[in-house]
């Protein structure tokens, strides 16, 4: 049955209106883009557009060889010398950590003493990534002379993560801190580093840090069951 002309001039209208809200949506994609590349020009490229083109660059540099790596992570150098912004900042540390040449390096050890804690955050994450003595060693650090509390816990939680027995002393040391936050993060770290489990009790995990081969510093399921009842 042929459709009503009424209806068949509705749906003409209809398919006329999506083919021109089509062309429109494409043309004002063309036009913002554009523009996007005027501010650029103008203003200089945005944070998120530097940022993403920071990645770009590091998987392109990945593939090359050990000359362009080095030449690429001295470019970073300048970069973060340079950025303003500390999300880029901090991108430009997350980008170095994957790169193992001395300008890297440096970057991510100057990162621990950036102004801005969420570009010294970055370089305990980055610390993590690269691992090994070093890494203990600086996080340690970091994580009993931050002045930001955020910044202090970021880096237990990495110490935790490297599963390193080197961090046991320093995470003694954050049982001791009077911030019940500190110890608590302590304590998920030497559970890591250590493979066991002694609850939650900051003592218990105190007395195994003392002297890990110590009687009664195991935790047992007789234990479990004597604290959940």
């Amino acid at each position: 049955m042929t459709a009503p002309l009424a209806t068949r001039s509705f749906r003409s209208t209809v398919a006329l209106a999506a083919l021109l809200a089509s062309g429109c949506a494409s043309w004002m994609s063309q036009l913002d883009a554009k523009k996007a590349a005027q501010e650029r020009e103008r203003y200089g490229a945005t944070a998120d557009f530097r940022i993403k083109e920071f990645h770009a660059e590091a998987q392109r540099a990945r593939k090359e060889d050990g000359a362009k790596q080095v030449e690429f992570s001295r470019g970073l150098t300048a970069a973060i010398l340079a950025e303003h912004d500390p999300r880029v900042r901090a991108a430009v540390v997350e980008v170095a950590a994957g790169f193992d040449t001395p300008a890297a390096v440096a970057i991510c050890k100057g990162a621990l003493e950036d102004p801005d804690a969420r570009v010294r955050m970055a370089a305990c994450e980055a610390w993590r990534v690269r691992g090994g003595p070093e890494a203990v060693a600086l996080l340690a650090a970091r994580s009993e002379a931050d002045s930001e509390i955020d910044v202090r816990l970021k880096a237990l939680r990495e110490l935790g993560e490297l599963g390193n027995e080197a961090a046991v002393p320093a995470l003694a040391r954050a049982l001791e801190d009077p911030d019940p936050a500190v110890q608590f993060r302590a304590v998920g770290a030497l559970r890591q580093v250590s493979g066991r489990d002694l609850g939650d009790d900051v003592n218990a995990w105190r007395a195994w840090a003392a002297d890990p081969d110590a009687k009664g510093t195991e935790w047992t399921i007789a234990e479990g069951f004597r604290r959940i009842f």
